[in-house]
């Protein structure tokens, strides 16, 4: 899908049905999701620039995601996607700067990218070029990632919470709770590590984008922000490091209770096969076949055994009672 945004007083809005073989030229910002040959084309024409394909853009070298040709910057970076889902994943998303034109490329469809543009409709800087919209979109995606780690920390102290003090309700059905906790566990992980990843893209881009500014003559308001974001990425990157570090610290913590809990089972069996042992050797006693037990012929005799098997039962289990072995 093509979209084109070009300035429309002091907003940036969306063109209406766009013919790829006459894009306008005052187009400030193209971007392209799951571009057709044909849009490909039509923005590589328009714009002067080559537009990578997807196989080019999850390229993992530093020299291939960054780097100049022909006057266009070309960036790609590693952006968050469907982190709200239960399978969260890494898309890669390319920016190119070509003169004061930002074009995007991307394959999937990212939240970021529709708050920008929802607020550029709204209200736009006078004279906005593809300069300020690429930042627009890079604080955009960085607020976003530190939405997710908000997100994931809360999550991960409800976690915590339910592993060392659980409600009555929740020590009932251990196994299950025990199970659904440690799924938990793994997704906020998984989630931390790919918004870690995504952070370390996002600040090789910014980093790039930097050094890049003395040659484009950005304003120091631009230069500003840039350093703010570069700030930013850092302490967001430091904070995705603790939560993985806690994620790792409350699964550690996870598996201890459940090594207990299979303690205290393996206990209780070890428990019951002591007090019953003194029971069944009684019993094994006068189930032997020998000619003369006295206690056969005598009227109190069964009575008797009974009261023993009880007594031998009673008495190690008081006895653990007493050791605080139980």
């Amino acid at each position: 899908m093509l979209s084109i945004f070009a300035p429309d007083g002091m907003a940036l809005r969306k063109t209406g049905p766009v013919d790829p073989a006459a894009l306008p030229d005052s187009a400030v910002w193209i971007d392209l999701e799951n571009p057709t040959p044909s849009e490909d084309r039509a923005v590589e024409g328009l714009a002067g620039v080559a537009v990578p394909t997807r196989e080019d853009m999850q390229e993992i070298e530093i020299s291939s995601r960054l780097y100049v040709e022909n006057g266009a910057r070309y960036m790609t970076a590693s952006l968050m996607c469907g982190s709200e889902t239960d399978r969260p994943r890494i898309t890669p998303v390319t920016f190119i700067l070509s003169g004061h034109r930002l074009v995007t490329v991307r394959y999937d469809a990212l939240k970021p990218f529709a708050l920008v543009e929802n607020k550029l409709a709204r209200a736009a800087a006078q004279g906005l070029t593809g300069e300020g919209v690429l930042l627009e979109l890079l604080d955009a995606v960085i607020d976003r990632c530190a939405d997710i780690l908000e997100r994931a920390g809360a999550d991960i102290d409800q976690v915590s919470h339910d592993i060392f003090e659980p409600n009555e309700s929740a020590r009932t059905g251990r196994a299950k709770r025990y199970s659904e906790i440690l799924i938990v566990i793994g997704r906020k992980g998984d989630l931390t590590s790919k918004v870690r990843e995504s952070l370390v893209s996002i600040g090789r881009l910014v980093t790039f984008v930097a050094t890049e500014s003395n040659s484009i003559k950005w304003s120091k308001d631009m230069l500003a922000q840039l350093k703010t974001m570069q700030r930013d990425v850092a302490s967001l990157s430091d904070h995705a490091s603790y939560l993985s570090n806690k994620t790792t610290f409350v699964l550690d913590a996870m598996l201890g209770v459940v090594n207990l809990e299979q303690n205290n089972i393996i206990k209780l069996f070890s428990v019951m096969a002591v007090v019953l042992m003194p029971p069944t050797l009684i019993a094994s006693i006068y189930g032997m076949n020998f000619k003369i037990i006295p206690e056969l012929n005598w009227s109190h005799g069964y009575p008797f055994a009974l009261t023993m098997m009880v007594i031998a039962a009673v008495l190690p289990y008081m006895i653990f009672k007493w050791k605080k072995w139980l």
